[in-house]
């Protein structure tokens, strides 16, 4: 994971759960959740094709940052969290598709339980795969079932940290720096996917706001 997003993402890759600015915290909760809600039921109840396709690609146009003045200091267990930490996850996969490819496909052959028919991505998981993946479970959050897109998601997850711990079991002799760094990146990914889960339970109990 590299340390920067090339142009237009902008917004650096390993901060999950940060985003320094705004004065107001109670002001920006409420437009997180207000703007999360509006975009999510607007284009649910009317979800045509070249809408959904233009919010998929909205951060290859724009950039991550606006998205992250918006969503990224929800908590991950709201509606704004889930929407922003799925935009980061795609924005991460497109920044590096070859690295995540082999994270992920590494994390799918030590995968013991049901994660890789879950996230629904086709074997052997190459860039183009990967980024396809990325894109599909984001769109699911607009044109299909929410808590399915979560679930997706959390598997994904899942399986890139398995990915990271693996290689980085591989890398811890002969370059520990790097093994490291991919066990940090492992926790959070590992975090994240409870996050997504969590988020669909609240889905399906019609919890999440």
């Amino acid at each position: 994971m590299t340390d920067e997003f090339h142009k237009p993402t902008q917004y650096s890759g390993d901060k999950f759960d940060t985003f320094v600015g705004g004065e107001d915290p109670a002001q920006i909760s409420r437009v997180a959740h207000e703007t999360a809600q509006a975009l999510l039921s607007r284009v649910r109840e009317n979800p045509e094709s070249g809408i959904v396709e233009r919010l998929v690609s909205y951060t290859d146009q724009n950039g991550i940052d606006a998205l992250a003045e918006l969503w990224a200091r929800a908590n991950p267990r709201t509606l704004p969290g889930a929407l922003w930490r799925i935009y980061l996850m795609r924005a991460l996969v497109r920044q590096d598709a070859e690295d995540s490819s082999y994270l992920f496909q590494r994390g799918s052959e030590v995968a013991a339980g049901i994660d890789p028919v879950v996230a629904g991505a086709p074997t052997p998981t190459g860039p183009e795969e990967i980024t396809t993946l990325a894109d599909q479970i984001l769109r699911g959050l607009f044109a299909g079932d929410f808590a399915v897109a979560l679930d997706r998601a959390a598997a994904f997850c899942r399986i890139m940290s398995l990915g990271c711990t693996s290689v980085a079991d591989d890398a811890d002799a002969a370059s520990p720096e790097r093994a490291s760094e991919l066990t940090t990146r492992a926790l959070r990914f590992s975090t994240t996917a409870g996050e997504f889960t969590s988020c669909a339970r609240l889905w399906r109990s019609g919890g999440l706001d």
